[in-house]
């Protein structure tokens, strides 16, 4: 994806139909609610109902959580950020992604709509609990968890000034990543993976 040359507040219809394009547009408080609503509610229903122990769901949902860490970081780079050496590929990429690095501060489009939520959640839950049974209730709990946080810090770069708090470095890392060179930082919610990759901000390599 080439580095924008424009970065406005408002962003263009992505769709010609209506449907689809009131789909492009949510406001961030929803999939908050739900992820995080949804990661406890898998974390009381495994505990009361199933009668998983604490120590099962506490390690089975940071292992969830250290696994979205590296998923959101993949796609980020991978995915999103793909060798466009092909049309459908400029497409893709500026549909998903592109669109946003144009017009970073349009906050009805940094994260997904609820529909697309919940529907993500059940094929997860479906996944998670055919691979690893009944640990899937703490992993999918933190997966989303994490994913939760990806979207308030992501929201609170593009919403709010820099935070006087820990959030700082988060929101200087991905910044730089936006406003200064986007082959690098690509981990929003943690930069671990930057570290491990070699693909952290150069001051910040030295």
């Amino acid at each position: 994806m080439k580095k924008s040359t424009t970065q406005q507040k408002g962003s263009p219809p992505l769709f010609k139909n209506q449907l689809l394009e009131k789909f492009t547009h949510t406001h961030i408080a929803y999939p908050l609610l739900i992820f995080y609503g949804g990661g406890l509610g898998l974390l009381a229903y495994g505990g009361v109902m199933m009668g998983i122990s604490v120590i099962n769901l506490l390690v089975t949902f940071t292992l969830g959580l250290l696994l979205f860490t590296f998923v959101e970081y993949w796609a980020h780079r991978k995915v999103y950020h793909m060798i466009e050496d092909k049309p459908w590929k400029a497409r893709f990429t500026y549909t998903f992604h592109g669109v946003h690095h144009d017009h970073p501060k349009d906050k009805s489009r940094l994260a997904m709509p609820p529909v697309v939520s919940v529907l993500i959640i059940a094929l997860l839950f479906g996944l998670f609990r055919l691979l690893i049974g009944d640990y899937a209730y703490g992993f999918l709990a933190g997966f989303i968890a994490g994913y939760a946080t990806y979207l308030f810090v992501h929201y609170i770069v593009h919403a709010w000034r820099p935070p006087q708090n820990v959030f700082k470095l988060l929101w200087v890392h991905h910044a730089i990543h936006h406003y200064k060179d986007n082959t690098v930082a690509f981990g929003v919610s943690s930069p671990i993976w930057d570290v491990i990759f070699g693909t952290m901000p150069r001051k910040k390599r030295t």
